[in-house]
């Protein structure tokens, strides 16, 4: 169920969320002026971990989390800025020879000599496309379509 929710499973989950609130400050659950406990970082994170992958508007959170449309939309923006500062040089970067090497021999060893990772393809509907271009992005149906592709490994690098 949290894996279907989140589209990712607990331990990364947690360990993101760990990561967040001991290294950025917005993270940090505050007291506010009467000494309550403002939002914790669960609330946070999830708020913007929901917001990304289903596109929802920031005041879809509001009864669910406890969040305003404009703190759903500042979560948002931390939690990504977030990532990027403390897991941009692992994770969000093109990779190096040694990696390209480390693919090459997992692929060899699964016995696919050669193949750093598996094609992925994605249809993404347009509704807004210009009319001037709705017949070169058409496939079968009369809705324009974008093909996002992707290369992924075995361990999900795309």
């Amino acid at each position: 169920m949290f894996r279907r929710h989140f589209r990712m499973n607990k331990p990364l989950f947690l360990r993101i969320i760990d990561r967040l609130s001991n290294e950025v400050p917005y993270f940090e659950q505050k007291r506010n002026a009467h000494g309550r406990y403002g939002l914790s970082v669960i609330q946070k994170c999830t708020a913007a971990i929901r917001m990304m992958p289903y596109g929802q508007s920031g005041d879809a959170y509001n009864e669910y989390l406890r969040l305003g449309e404009s703190t759903a939309l500042l979560c948002l923006e931390n939690f990504t800025n977030g990532i990027i500062q403390l897991f941009g040089d692992e994770y969000i970067r093109r990779p190096t020879r040694e990696d390209l090497q480390r693919l090459l021999d997992v692929g060899e060893v699964r016995g696919f000599p050669g193949m750093i990772g598996s094609i992925d393809c994605m249809h993404w509907e347009g509704k807004n496309c210009p009319t001037a271009w709705r017949g070169q992005d058409t496939r079968g149906s009369a809705k324009p379509t974008i093909v996002l592709e992707a290369v992924a490994s075995h361990d999900l690098w795309i």
